[in-house]
């Protein structure tokens, strides 16, 4: 049965036929699950793709109501001409 030592700072490292059947690797999240019987599960995290929103930045940047303001003043400007 594979065992791991808990660290003064409480962490552990997981066995790796343990990780092999989880199925993780270096910077995975796994969760503890406490179940009533008082046995506690480990579980992989799955990450879903909303878990990703946001790490990107967009590659145009937002504008004014001012800036679309003046950019329909000078275009509108060209037309009647």
């Amino acid at each position: 049965m594979p065992m791991a030592t808990v660290t003064s700072k409480g962490q552990i490292t997981l066995p790796k036929e343990i990780r092999d059947a989880l199925g993780v690797s270096p910077g995975d999240r796994v969760e503890f699950v406490r179940e009533d019987s008082g046995k506690v599960l480990v579980r992989p995290v799955k990450t879903s793709i909303l878990d990703l929103m946001g790490i990107l930045k967009p590659r145009v940047k937002g504008v004014t109501v001012e800036q679309m303001d003046e950019t329909i003043r000078k275009r509108g400007a060209g037309l009647d001409g």
